[in-house]
């Protein structure tokens, strides 16, 4: 799979695995909670975009006034952070590496704890 996201794709994509589950509508709920202002319309248009590359799932739920999607972020996140991590050292070699491990330094431990966990590295 390749998937490239931007920062507001990674934002959303974040408020939802924070979720869990969730509809567009709650999704923008809680980016507004982080200070992260989207219109209800870019929120479900960035969610589509991300089931497009297969980022999240969705199913269909019947709610007053029709349907709706509720969402969930794919269980790729794993293979996806692993490829991005390679594509770093495909692309920039040792520098990469030596400058990605800086930055991994800066991290707080809860953050390091979070993405350990989240490549499965625990």
């Amino acid at each position: 799979m390749r998937a490239v996201i931007g920062s507001l794709e990674a934002s959303v994509l974040s408020s939802l695995r924070d979720l869990g589950e969730a509809p567009a509508r709650d999704v923008r709920q809680a980016l507004d909670r982080t200070g992260t202002r989207l219109a209800y319309t870019t929120v479900a248009t960035i969610l589509a975009r991300l089931h497009d590359k297969g980022l999240v799932t969705r199913r269909k739920e019947t709610c007053r006034g029709g349907e709706r999607y509720v969402y969930r972020a794919a269980p790729v996140e794993q293979k996806y952070l692993l490829n991005l991590l390679r594509g770093v050292v495909r692309m920039f070699g040792p520098a990469g590496v030596v400058h990605l491990n800086e930055e991994l330094a800066k991290l707080d431990p809860s953050e390091e704890r979070a993405l350990r966990r989240r490549l499965g590295l625990r």
